[in-house]
C-alpha cells in the first residue's frame, strides 16, 4: 500500500463521518463500499463527541485501512479530551496501522469544554513529541468563524504548521477565489505544505444554511440563483450541486491544486457522479505530473 504522501499530484480524497451513539455501521460500511470502487487516495473519518462515536472512529478508520486498504485518516478533537484520552486513542490507532490523523480543536457544543488541550496546535505538538504518524490540520479560506480576522487566522495556522503538520484540508468554500486569495496568502507567510481544497456539493438548501452558520462560509451569487431556482425540486436541485462542485474542482484542478478533498456527507451515490466526471482530468494531471 503506498502512502498518501508518496501518492502523484493531485490527490483525491473523501470524508464520512460515523453514525451517532450505538448506531450500526452497516451503513457506514455500505458508503465505504461504494466510494472505495473510485480508488481514492485517502479516506478521512469525523471524530464523534460522544465515547462511542469516538470508538466508532477508530473502528471505520482501521477496516479503512486494513480491509479496503486504503490509507485512512482519523479525526482527532481537542474537546472535552485529556492527554490521556488522546494517548490512548494514538494508541489505538498505531496498534491497528493507521498512519493518518486529522488534528482538530473541534466545536463546542453545549456541555462541552476544552480540557488539556486548547488549540490544535497543543494537539499537534502533543503528537508529534511522542508518536510517528502523518500529521493533517484543517485550515479556512475564509477565516475560522472564531478568528478576529484573515490575517490573524493566517498567523495561528503557520503557528500551527510550524508544530509539525504535513498536509492541510480546507474548510468547504464555494467560490474558488476564496481559495487562491487565501493560498497565496499562506504561501507568502511560508507556508509550504500541501493544500487540499475541501469541496461539499450543495444538495439541498436546508444543507447550505446549517453549513454557512456552522462555518460562515460566503455563498456567491451563482449558487444562491441555483438554490431559488431549483431549491423545491430535491432532483433538479441535486443535479445543479453536482455542476456546481464540479465546475469548482475542474478549475481548482486547471490551478494546479495539491488535491481535492469531498465532504460526502455519506452520500456515494452524489460523490460517485462527481468523480466520474473528473476522471479524465484527473488522470490527464497525474501523467502530466508524474
Amino acid at each position: 500500500m503506498q502512502d498518501f504522501f508518496e501518492q502523484q499530484r493531485p490527490t483525491l480524497s473523501f470524508e464520512i463521518f460515523p453514525p451517532k451513539g450505538k448506531a450500526s455501521l452497516d451503513k457506514v460500511f455500505e458508503t465505504v463500499d461504494a466510494l472505495a470502487s473510485l480508488s481514492p487516495d485517502l479516506i478521512s473519518v469525523t471524530y464523534g463527541a460522544g465515547g462511542t462515536s469516538r470508538d466508532n472512529t477508530v473502528e471505520i478508520a482501521s477496516k479503512i485501512q486494513n480491509s479496503y486498504n486504503i490509507p485512512a485518516l482519523a479525526h482527532l478533537s481537542c474537546v472535552g479530551s485529556t492527554r490521556e484520552d488522546i494517548a490512548r486513542i494514538l494508541a489505538e490507532l498505531k496498534d491497528k496501522g493507521v498512519k493518518n490523523i486529522l488534528a482538530l480543536r473541534g466545536d463546542l457544543a453545549e456541555g462541552e469544554t476544552l480540557r488539556d488541550f486548547h488549540y490544535a496546535a497543543d494537539l499537534v505538538r502533543f503528537i508529534r513529541q511522542g508518536y510517528d504518524f502523518n500529521v493533517y490540520a484543517a485550515c479556512y479560506p475564509e477565516k475560522h468563524i472564531e478568528a478576529v480576522s484573515m490575517d490573524d487566522d493566517l498567523r495561528h495556522l503557520k503557528e500551527k504548521v510550524d508544530c509539525g503538520v504535513n498536509a492541510l484540508i480546507s474548510q468547504l468554500f464555494f467560490d474558488n477565489r476564496s481559495f487562491y486569495e487565501f493560498r497565496d496568502h499562506a504561501r507568502s507567510l511560508g507556508v509550504r505544505v500541501p493544500i487540499v481544497a475541501g469541496i461539499m456539493p450543495v444538495t439541498s438548501a436546508k444543507q447550505i444554511d446549517r453549513m454557512v452558520s456552522m462555518c460562515g462560509a460566503t455563498v456567491p451569487n451563482s449558487v444562491q440563483r441555483f438554490i431559488k431556482a431549483f431549491g423545491h425540486n430535491s432532483m433538479a436541485m441535486k443535479e445543479a450541486g453536482i455542476a456546481h462542485a464540479t465546475e469548482q474542482i475542474v478549475d481548482l484542478l486547471a490551478t494546479g491544486v495539491d488535491g481535492i478533498h469531498i465532504y460526502t456527507m455519506n452520500l456515494p451515490s452524489i460523490t460517485k457522479q462527481i468523480a466520474e466526471n473528473i476522471r479524465g482530468i484527473l488522470y490527464a494531471l497525474r501523467v502530466k505530473r508524474g
